[in-house]
């Protein structure tokens, strides 16, 4: 299923995390890891050292990348290592594109510490730029767990739900996991009560959730139904994580208003941004850059 994942790194903590999960999906999938540092054009790093002129940045990063790749050989892992200037979260989706990567494996917290708490982090924006689909992982996340048994694919019967649901019904078949497929009915602040017509919307989501469960074991994978009502779709997918095991977020960008993945606060970023398992988000390939 993974035969290139692209792994960007800044050599921090959180990358150091995550980069043990992305070698564990290396290894069961026999994928070759393509390492990246992005030499951050916005920062002046030119200097003279010795009489030499050297980019401070981009000798830190060959640093980085290498140290990376030995990480890799000790677990067997094929790399390809490269150092590249531009925009962070610009240059890591058009690589993405350009060397046919099936998967972007980045942590949700980069060196500041403060990343993933912060509107507009580089991991968000190529969750919005990226053409391929983006595996986010909390770097401190004690339930980072592999393989995958626990499966959660949120959705609201678009197409790009489908495609989530087909990414994660290849993944569950590999790893003999369960696929949970859950709907929230978002109901605002209005709440239940104040919901015109909430006895029909249900009665669409669980027939919405009962259609992908049914394609889930048409393909041989056990599926559980769940069909949630709240005020904030988010908050439902992060309380049935907590509740129910999970292992893995599956989800679009995308959703049924056509412009949803432009939109800071979109359920898929408050997603990225707050959950405590690992979550992989599956994008329109027409668009991003």
């Amino acid at each position: 299923m993974f035969d290139r994942i692209l792994f960007p790194t800044d050599g921090g903590e959180g990358a150091n995390a995550a980069f043990d999960h992305v070698l564990d999906l290396a290894v069961d999938h026999g994928a070759t890891v393509h390492v990246l540092n992005v030499a951050d054009t916005t920062h002046d790093s030119v200097t003279r050292i010795g009489g030499e002129v050297v980019d401070v940045l981009e000798r830190e990063g060959e640093e980085i990348v290498e140290a990376a790749a030995d990480r890799a050989a000790e677990r067997g892992v094929e790399t390809v290592t490269e150092v590249l200037q531009g925009g962070v979260a610009e240059t890591i989706a058009a690589y993405a594109g350009e060397y046919g990567m099936d998967l972007v494996a980045m942590p949700t917290r980069g060196r500041t510490g403060l990343d993933r708490l912060l509107l507009g982090s580089t991991t968000e924006r190529v969750v919005r730029e990226s053409t391929v689909p983006v595996l986010s992982v909390r770097p401190d996340g004690e339930t980072v767990r592999y393989p995958y048994r626990s499966v959660l694919v949120p959705t609201d019967g678009s197409e790009r739900a489908g495609d989530a649901l087909d990414r994660a019904l290849a993944l569950a078949e590999h790893a003999g996991a369960t696929v949970h497929v859950l709907s929230v009915v978002d109901v605002g602040s209005v709440g239940i009560e104040g919901y015109a017509g909430i006895d029909a919307l249900v009665e669409d989501t669980e027939e919405t959730v009962a259609a992908a469960a049914a394609t889930a074991r048409e393909a041989g994978v056990e599926a559980v139904e769940a069909v949630e009502v709240g005020s904030s779709a988010a908050r439902g997918i992060r309380a049935y994580v907590d509740e129910n095991d999970v292992d893995l977020v599956v989800m679009g960008t995308q959703g049924r208003t056509g412009v949803e993945r432009y939109l800071l606060g979109s359920v898929a970023e408050r997603t990225v941004r707050t959950s405590p398992v690992p979550v992989m988000t599956v994008p329109d390939p027409g668009e991003g850059v």
